[in-house]
């Protein structure tokens, strides 16, 4: 399912005009102004929906009118999905309306839905050690216990409810497998997000819960009580999609430096107009250049990559790591964790490059930022061209406390973007930029 269907020789396709009405020549480009029109004008992105093809539309008149060069989009290929009916409820013991929703690439039930006894497992280690073959003709479902944190920490291991739960369950009998919202909020609305079916797994209804109704199956299951959930989920499969990259470049002074790539995600979920996740991070990285820029031409080109299908499996990062293999690049840089401030810095360079690092972590040190011992993850969208090329990286860690609470919900809306801490990222990563760009001798491979 996460092969890239297209042919990846295509992928410099030029861009011919756009399918809509182009901005005004007197655009923003202040990361408000840009993750405000986009929220506003195109709204809800899904990966090969048509929303995400006027996304693309959208963001390809932007960095034109900004004054980006080489804008264009490079196309692939996706599997195809989208969301249809979704209700679910508690028959027994006690009627319960439950607020629900399909995760990305769910199966579904029969139109009628189904009605089966529901287990409770309070962790995902708790269902592995199921017996095989115990949850046959029942509804599964998984809790969990993320926490809000600084550092976003908690997703990774809770998110596996999500991500591997519902293979586990399909493998032990379960017609339809629900889990706990992977979110720290508490407010009625459930989190959506894409699972992964192994290949020898036929793929059945998934979905979340909102955090209080999961509170409620969980008290009900500590008192013993048998519990029967009717559910009906009737997303579908739609085929080859066509999804894309857009790409453009702010040109440095020589061109025959290899690039700084800085990369966000363009599409988002379908239930809200994806603000923080990750409309805020194209925003960010396209007026850090432009701002880091603004004093005059930096030495190194830096190159805007607003990725396509990276809510459903990484595709856009792994289409421009294909199309781009043999074009080297000095370091790449990703926003994708919100619009709250930047509180730390992480460098993966070569030991050659400590000084650089260290001029960096002085430069930010006036906007409360520091250096940190971890290793950076990169991202979908950069993560993946990064490796093949084993480039330097350079993370820059946002504030994530708020993030999980409207992380891909209806809830990721403008209104939760605080202007100055989005400027506060806009700062920080001009900073960055300006010190890397403007390196004109090689910047080393990560070690």
């Amino acid at each position: 399912m996460r092969k890239i269907a297209s042919l990846i020789a295509l992928a410099t396709t030029l861009v011919s005009a756009p399918t809509f009405a182009a901005p005004a020549p007197a655009v923003g480009g202040d990361a408000l102004s840009i993750v405000t029109d986009l929220t506003t004008e195109v709204g809800q992105r899904l990966a090969g929906s048509p929303r995400e093809a006027v996304a693309r539309d959208w963001a390809v008149a932007r960095l034109t009118a900004l004054g980006f060069a080489k804008v264009h989009i490079e196309p692939f290929t996706i599997p195809g999905w989208e969301r249809g009916a979704e209700t679910a409820s508690i028959t027994a013991p006690v009627p319960q309306k439950l607020a629900v929703t399909a995760l990305g690439y769910s199966g579904a039930t029969a139109a009628e839905g189904v009605t089966a006894d529901l287990v409770y497992f309070p962790t995902i280690e708790a269902l592995k050690a199921a017996p095989d073959g115990s949850l046959a003709g029942k509804i599964a479902f998984i809790d969990h216990a993320m926490k809000a944190a600084q550092d976003g920490g908690g997703y990774g291991p809770f998110g596996a409810a999500r991500r591997q739960g519902p293979t586990i369950a399909a493998r032990k009998g379960a017609v339809a497998v629900l889990i706990r919202s992977i979110g720290t909020d508490h407010s009625r609305i459930p989190h959506t997000g894409v699972t992964s079916w192994a290949k020898d797994v036929k793929p059945i209804a998934a979905g979340a819960v909102s955090s209080p109704d999961a509170d409620l199956i969980a008290r009900l299951a500590g008192r013993g009580a048998a519990l029967r959930v009717a559910l009906t989920m009737t997303p579908r499969f739609t085929g080859e999609a066509p999804s894309g990259n857009v790409v453009a470049d702010l040109p440095g002074r020589d061109p025959k430096l290899p690039p700084i790539l800085v990369g966000c995600h363009l599409d988002s979920w379908d239930l809200a107009t994806g603000a923080i996740d990750d409309g805020a991070g194209c925003a960010i990285i396209t007026a850090a250049a432009l701002q880091a820029a603004k004093d005059g031409q930096l030495a190194r080109t830096i190159r805007v990559l607003w990725a396509g299908t990276e809510e459903t499996g990484g595709f856009g990062g792994q289409a421009y790591a294909a199309a781009h293999a043999n074009e080297p690049h000095a370091l790449v840089l990703e926003s994708d964790t919100g619009a709250d401030r930047v509180f730390r810095v992480t460098f993966q360079m070569a030991a050659a490059d400590k000084p650089l690092a260290e001029r960096i972590t002085a430069d930010l040190a006036r906007f409360g930022v520091y250096a940190g011992d971890g290793k950076p993850e990169g991202g979908e969208d950069v993560g993946f061209i990064a490796a093949k090329q084993k480039t330097a990286v350079i993370d820059l860690n946002q504030d994530m406390t708020r993030y999980f609470d409207w992380h891909h919900t209806p809830d990721d809306t403008l209104d939760k973007i605080d202007p100055a801490q989005l400027q506060q990222n806009v700062d920080v990563w001009a900073a960055v930029l300006r010190i890397v760009a403007n390196v004109s001798r090689p910047i080393a491979p990560a070690s």
